[in-house]
């Protein structure tokens, strides 16, 4: 889709869940994606996993991960109201899917220091879920905005983490600025889940001089603004 047409309207979050994300950076959507895409979502992640010589840069060691973008029910869960309204929150302004891929932390593996997936960028990052999740199987925590030590210049603190729990079908939204890390998937239960980035319109120019490195292949032309 070209720049030049009108951009997809999004609604805008209901006024509790909007004052939530703007206190914490965050906001954890319960049951959004609907039951019967689930399996296809599954499915996809399964048949997108493939083979590490897929990858044009290597992924992180103690996960796996899979390409899903052409699917078109992958693309379907990052369009849905609720994701789009909170992304467009959090950015202000127009702005696009830029990346989505499948990931998953491996049996005794994942854990992540905290840490920025955009440190000093505007962007959004958002997990949808395609497995229960909680403390046990590697769930995300993320650090609440008030209780960040950044605007501080304070190191992070593992003691104000929350360890975030809920069920297949949940998307966390968050700040890509947020402090935030998966957890060591102790039990080894599966914990695929779907990642996105949401990033204003006006750097799709540099999003496209790194797609073949992210190995993007989706059309990212939609814009999307509230």
């Amino acid at each position: 889709m070209s720049d030049l047409l009108a951009p997809t309207k999004v609604d805008p979050l209901p006024a509790p869940q909007a004052a939530a994300l703007d206190r914490d950076g965050y906001l954890l959507l319960r049951d959004v994606v609907p039951q019967a895409w689930r399996e296809a979502l599954r499915d996809a992640f399964e048949v997108g996993v493939g083979s590490e010589n897929q990858w044009a840069a290597p992924r992180g060691v103690g996960w796996r991960h899979a390409l899903v973008d052409l699917d078109p029910t992958v693309r379907r869960a990052c369009r849905l109201p609720s994701l789009l309204a909170a992304a467009g929150r959090i950015l202000g302004e127009p702005f696009f899917l830029c990346q989505v891929e499948g990931r998953e932390p491996l049996p005794d593996a994942g854990h992540q220091p905290l840490h920025r997936d955009g440190a000093g960028q505007k962007a959004v990052a958002a997990l949808v879920f395609l497995d229960s999740y909680g403390a046990d199987n590697g769930a995300t925590r993320v650090v609440p905005r008030p209780l960040d030590p950044g605007d501080q210049g304070g190191e992070p603190d593992e003691a104000a983490s929350l360890v975030l729990a809920g069920e297949a079908g949940d998307i966390l939204v968050f700040d890509a600025d947020l402090l935030h890390g998966a957890t060591r998937n102790r039990s080894g239960a599966r914990r695929r889940s779907l990642l996105l980035s949401f990033k204003p319109a006006r750097t799709r120019a540099d999003e496209d001089a790194c797609r073949a490195i992210r190995n993007v292949r989706m059309d990212t032309g939609e814009v999307f603004a509230l």
